[in-house]
């Protein structure tokens, strides 16, 4: 049980995650998210380029946050 689900049920309700017939309980996103070394807004993104982004957001330490929040405050600022 990697993220709390019972073995005979997580393979039909993974591929019915995975089809969009229902979406996970924000808890199981949660535990699918740290069993698979992603921050849980990947799995709500519908952006290629945005979840990508937030994977490797995710690996920065927390100076390297600031400064990528810093700089994409600038081009921000810059495209205004």
């Amino acid at each position: 049980m990697i993220i709390g689900m019972d073995e005979g049920s997580s393979s039909a309700r993974i591929s019915r995650y995975e089809t969009g017939v229902h979406e996970p309980p924000f808890d199981t996103a949660a535990h699918l998210a740290l069993a698979l070394h992603v921050p849980v807004a990947y799995f709500y993104c519908d952006d290629e380029r945005l979840a990508d982004f937030l994977i490797h957001y995710a690996a920065l330490g927390e100076g390297q946050k600031n400064q990528l929040l810093s700089l994409a405050s600038e081009l921000r600022s810059a495209a205004e």
